[in-house]
């Protein structure tokens, strides 16, 4: 096991990993901007290195300075979280160079699975199925005959993309030169990187993730799926698990593919293995080679901790348990709290005066804020994360509305008015959603008005 863990991250996922060290009884290191110094997750470390400014390029993207952290406190390995350099396989590489571990895949992974065509032909080689789509494309030519070949509607996206970025629709022919150079403009602006592709558009999909653990030595486990189907821009809000679309034998199904997969690529650590659920099929998207926002409702009806679980791995150890020992209770569904306008989604950083996180039976609130914390205005608006967990989703409802009206926080704006509103939804109750879904119902309430 190691002596001491550093983690080149901020916020509720840092002050996570943290806890998880604490139960290992490994020491930690955090690591801050100087907008970061007063954060939850600076506080409760064992030793804080501050890496540079505001700006996440002179701070939490500043590979140099968190390779010196490291070899000022002393620290073995590294755990990054997710975001910033969590998918980074050059990070991962000079980490390695300095004999210091990536708690993680290896970086040859983690490059595999971030160039998403290559992804999609790696899992269609691994036997998983996915989206039909082309290669990269060339031209507006390239373009039309793969998307005549294909079938309209089609989705324009980045091959580096991630985050819903460089993603453009094209419905017919006309759409799809002035969707092609949009996502080409997009992709190069956030990636460096303007290589696009097309997919088939699927009109009423589900977005269902399979999370899986590995441990490198050719032993591979599902932890069952996710559904993130409840999303705004690309960007998830609420996930549920198990999912209310999928019956036990699509779910055995899907998850022993990609468990048999993992083994095969002889993976290593936790990854998350998407895919768009449709009239009964499975087609792959992406696969995230990190601990993913949405790992607590596995955790819920698991009993696992992946962050341990992680560690353990990155540390030699073999996998823990077989597929067999794996039990799935209940059910769970988790709120991004983000420091937004519920309306409007725009941003609200500033200092929360009140914040009362709910409690009780089946409930966790992972978070790093408090009262008389400011919210910076340089990073993600996630400021924590509601998990409820019951015996049946209909329990699981009941409790997550209960918890929602025990939240408070003051201040600023959040998006928990949004999920208030949403739960009262027939929709919602019946677990009757699509990926369209919330931006539908968004756009019916911005016509009715305040």
């Amino acid at each position: 096991m190691f002596d001491k863990i550093l983690i080149a991250n901020r916020g509720e996922i840092a002050l996570r990993v943290e806890r998880a060290c604490k139960e290992l009884g490994v020491a930690t290191v955090a690591v801050h901007s100087t907008a970061d110094a007063d954060a939850m997750h600076v506080r409760l470390a064992d030793e804080s290195v501050c890496i540079g400014g505001p700006p996440s390029k002179e701070s939490y993207l500043n590979i140099p300075s968190i390779v010196a952290a490291c070899e000022i406190t002393g620290a073995d390995a590294v755990h990054p979280g997710y975001g910033f350099l969590a998918e980074n396989a050059r990070f991962a590489e000079i980490l390695e160079e300095h004999d210091i571990t990536f708690i993680g895949p290896t970086a040859e992974h983690v490059r595999l699975m971030g160039d998403k065509i290559v992804a999609k032909d790696t899992a269609r080689s691994l036997g998983i199925p996915v989206v039909p789509g082309s290669g990269p494309v060339a031209s507006i030519e390239d373009a039309r005959g793969f998307a005549r070949d294909i079938g309209y509607p089609v989705i324009v996206k980045a091959s580096a993309g991630g985050g819903g970025r460089g993603m453009k629709l094209a419905l017919d022919e006309s759409q799809l030169e002035p969707a092609l150079q949009t996502a080409r403009n997009e992709a190069r602006a956030a990636f460096g990187d303007d290589t696009v592709y097309l997919e088939k558009y699927l009109t009423r999909p589900r977005h269902i993730e399979v999370q899986v653990l590995a441990d490198g030595q050719g032993n591979a486990i599902h932890l069952g799926e996710r559904d993130c189907s409840l999303q705004r821009r690309h960007q998830k809000l609420w996930e549920e698990a198990p999912s209310p679309a999928l019956n036990a034998s699509e779910r055995a199904r899907i998850g022993e593919t990609v468990a048999t997969a993992m083994r095969e690529l002889r993976y290593r650590g936790v990854g998350t293995v998407e895919f768009l659920y449709e009239d009964g099929q499975f087609y792959f998207i992406e696969m995230n080679t990190r601990l993913q926002v949405e790992h607590t409702i596995t955790e819920m009806i698991t009993g696992l901790d992946l962050v341990i679980e992680q560690i353990r791995i990155a540390a030699g150890a073999p996998l823990s348990l077989r597929q067999e020992d794996v039990r799935f209770n209940g059910h769970a569904i988790e709120c991004r709290i983000n420091a937004e306008n519920p309306v409007t989604f725009r941003p609200s950083p500033g200092t929360i005066t009140h914040f009362h996180p709910p409690g009780g039976l089946g409930v966790r609130v992972d978070s790093g804020a408090y009262a008389g914390y400011t919210i910076p205005p340089y990073y993600d608006s996630l400021i924590g994360k509601l998990i409820v967990h019951a015996r049946t989703r209909n329990e699981c409802l009941m409790r997550l509305k209960r918890a929602l009206g025990e939240f408070v926080v003051d201040g600023i704006e959040t998006t928990i008015p949004l999920f208030n509103a949403l739960i009262g939804e027939a929709d919602i109750v019946d677990g009757n959603y699509d990926i369209h879904w919330l931006e539908k119902h968004l756009a019916k309430q911005g016509k009715r008005g305040p």
